[in-house]
């Protein structure tokens, strides 16, 4: 699978997956898929959450744009992550907001304030047009 990147047992992410992606997905034993996607964006699959179903894997859609990423909405995602049974696939469509969201739920797994976080994810240049966050 050239879009799906393994990040640890638990995690991966990746870009838009295709039909034969997801089945290779289910074959793998994922159990689960997080989709960051807005349905505005091109190339947004509208039967994406039923060829999921269908393959017997959960699914949940939060549409994120990486413009606005705040606080709230990663606690969100963090949120889904933690709730989506394991191993889950989270995407979007280039994996950027994808590894983001990971690496920062991972970070603040292993004992990272999240302002730490979401700092170490913009000194990666994960995070474009990030506004300062309020404490």
């Amino acid at each position: 699978m050239h879009t799906i990147k393994k990040i640890n047992n638990d995690l991966s992410i990746g870009g838009q997956i295709d039909p034969e992606e997801l089945k290779q997905l289910a074959d793998e034993g994922y159990k689960s898929v997080l989709n960051l996607r807005s349905p505005d964006e091109q190339g947004f699959q509208d039967s994406e959450e039923l060829d999921i179903q269908l393959l017997g894997l959960q699914y949940a859609h939060l549409p994120t744009k990486i413009t606005e990423i705040n606080p709230q909405n990663a606690l969100q995602v963090f949120q889904k992550i933690t709730e989506l049974p394991k191993p889950t696939l989270i995407h979007c469509d280039s994996a950027v907001r994808a590894i983001a969201m990971v690496l920062m739920y991972i970070a603040t797994k292993q004992g990272m304030s999240l302002e730490e976080a979401f700092k170490q994810a913009e000194n990666l240049g994960l995070l474009e047009n990030f506004v300062n966050m309020k404490s």
